[in-house]
């Protein structure tokens, strides 16, 4: 068994050497690390097989992607991001509790562990928004106090409850928690939290998260995020110079220099289909009042590709001079596209 581990080891790294970012080849090497040493260290054969299947299919998954193939390019992207797998729940791990808040009252009183789950702030902002959910609509508000499965009875002063006697409190307690792991599994965490101030800044730095007073999440201060939308670029590249500007007004033409992004337009929009899975988690606060005081919201970045912000009017090109020139003759002429006769 040793002598077949060997040859797919080697294989996986030149593989992942090929990957075109440093973070997947970063992310993708000690994944190789770990995998490869959990089969060295497993003695049974049959559980060493499964688990080299596994690492195999990984491995064909990665050079599938790397010709050109977009589904399997996402799902690696899914699983370097923290979009699926085991990063995903580490990203999870700190939002599903609060250790801020005092934990609630157990339901049944002589059973602690009857508490029903807390929802804290970051989760709360990341279940109530379409952009931070991989699959569903939004909740509402009401749902994280009053769960959508449980019953009427649940409310002691329904008129169900009145007539059919009040729900179980043993069945309350089930459904509370079956409704809490099955919409945080939906949740697509965020990579860090973006530190909003009243006067329009916004910083992802360790140091920024302590001054405000709030708990880091994701790869915190490692500029994941920057470094996915430096691939990307802006939504806009300048427009190339036109021969006859060149001819006319030789002197006048500025020197446009290229915006810095990856030369490959089909990387750039893998990433860019990327950006619409991953939430930006917004810590919104004013600096006089510190400590944890401000709310969370969610929002993609502007060069995201998601179904909901499609035709928003920030992915429309800005108007530049040549455009520009032909609107005002367009409105000097009548422009009698426009009219209705």
């Amino acid at each position: 068994m040793q002598t077949s581990i060997t040859p797919v080891y080697r294989s996986y790294l030149r593989q992942i050497r090929r990957l075109p970012h440093h973070y997947l080849r970063s992310f993708f090497r000690v994944k190789a690390h770990d995998d490869f040493r959990a089969i060295a260290k497993t003695n049974n054969d049959r559980l060493k097989r499964v688990k080299l299947k596994r690492v195999s299919q990984d491995l064909r998954k990665i050079g599938e992607a790397l010709q050109g193939n977009k589904t399997a390019f996402a799902s690696i992207l899914d699983l370097a991001y923290g979009r699926r797998g085991k990063l995903k729940w580490e990203f999870m791990e700190p939002i599903l509790s609060d250790p801020s808040s005092p934990p609630p009252e157990p339901i049944i009183p002589s059973k602690p562990k009857s508490r029903p789950p807390v929802y804290s702030r970051e989760m709360q902002a990341l279940l109530t928004t379409t952009f931070s959910r991989s699959t569903g609509t939004p909740l509402k508000s009401e749902h994280l106090k009053f769960p959508p499965n449980l019953p009427a009875r649940a409310d002691p002063s329904s008129e169900e409850a009145r007539l059919l006697g009040p729900l179980s409190k043993r069945l309350e307690v089930n459904k509370r928690w079956r409704f809490f792991a099955k919409e945080t599994r939906k949740i697509l965490p965020p990579l860090e939290v973006v530190v909003k101030s009243t006067d329009g800044s916004e910083k992802a730095g360790l140091e920024d998260t302590t001054q405000a007073g709030i708990r880091n999440v994701g790869l915190q201060g490692y500029s994941v995020f920057k470094e996915i939308e430096d691939i990307v670029g802006p939504l806009e590249s300048p427009r190339p110079i036109t021969r006859r500007e060149r001819r006319t007004e030789p002197n006048n033409i500025p020197t446009s220099k290229n915006a810095s992004r990856h030369p490959s337009r089909w990387l750039r929009r893998r990433y860019q289909e990327l950006l619409g899975r991953l939430p930006a988690l917004i810590y919104n606060y004013d600096p006089k009042y510190p400590n944890g005081r401000g709310s969370y919201s969610v929002q993609l970045a502007t060069s995201a590709l998601h179904p909901d912000i499609r035709s928003g009017a920030h992915r429309r090109p800005l108007l530049d001079q040549s455009n520009l020139a032909w609107f005002q003759r367009a409105q000097a002429l009548g422009s009698p596209r426009g009219k209705k006769t």
